[in-house]
């Protein structure tokens, strides 16, 4: 009979266990759902900030360069105009040059125009144009056009001995080159001009 009680007690407590288990199983699998769950939603919102930040980034490097664009736009936007006028201002100095080479006593004419031309000057001045200084620089690709090469003593090679022809920047852009002429090797070069300079030169 006691043994017949000791089989039901253990039979109840197995019965109690077996009922326990499914319960705890079921319990612990919900939390790992939701764990992977929030891992999962945890990644995706560290994926979001990041997409975010790229966006934003992307979008400040694009707003940067609209404003540079446009801050060029305007700063160029008359180089076609003062293109047109160097001819003019060209033309003034050889005025000057051809009035004074001929010895001409009308002085008050000269003042008069040479201030016209020192206004005129002054009005690409405020718009940012500049001269290139040429002479005595080596020869520059970017900056000069070589019409002619011809043997110099006082200069070292490939320097510019003569301007032909002013050359000009607006603002930090060189909007007419200068024409120039540049010195060569003096034990090289023989006859007193030579072909313009390639430009490897």
């Amino acid at each position: 009979m006691a043994e017949d009680t000791q089989n039901q007690t253990n039979t109840e407590a197995n019965d109690q266990i077996n009922q326990n288990t499914p319960n705890q199983l079921t319990e612990l699998s919900s939390v790992d759902l939701l764990s992977s769950k929030v891992i999962e939603l945890e990644n995706n919102i560290n994926q979001y900030k990041d997409q975010l930040l790229r966006k934003a980034a992307e979008f400040e490097n694009y707003k940067r360069r609209i404003e540079n664009d446009s801050a060029n736009i305007i700063k160029f936007a008359n180089e076609d105009l003062i293109e047109k006028l160097l001819p003019v201002l060209d033309d003034f100095e050889r005025s000057f040059n051809a009035i004074k080479d001929t010895g001409s006593e009308s002085e008050s004419f000269i003042k008069g125009v040479e201030l016209i031309y020192n206004k005129f000057k002054r009005v690409l001045d405020l718009q940012g144009v500049k001269p290139l200084d040429a002479i005595g620089k080596p020869f520059d690709t970017e900056l000069h056009d070589a019409l002619l090469q011809m043997p110099s003593k006082d200069f070292p090679p490939h320097t510019v001995i003569k301007e032909v022809e002013k050359g000009y920047m607006l603002n930090d852009r060189v909007i007419r080159h200068a024409k120039v002429i540049v010195s060569g090797e003096p034990e090289t070069i023989d006859e007193p001009i030579k072909d313009s300079l390639s430009e490897s030169d």
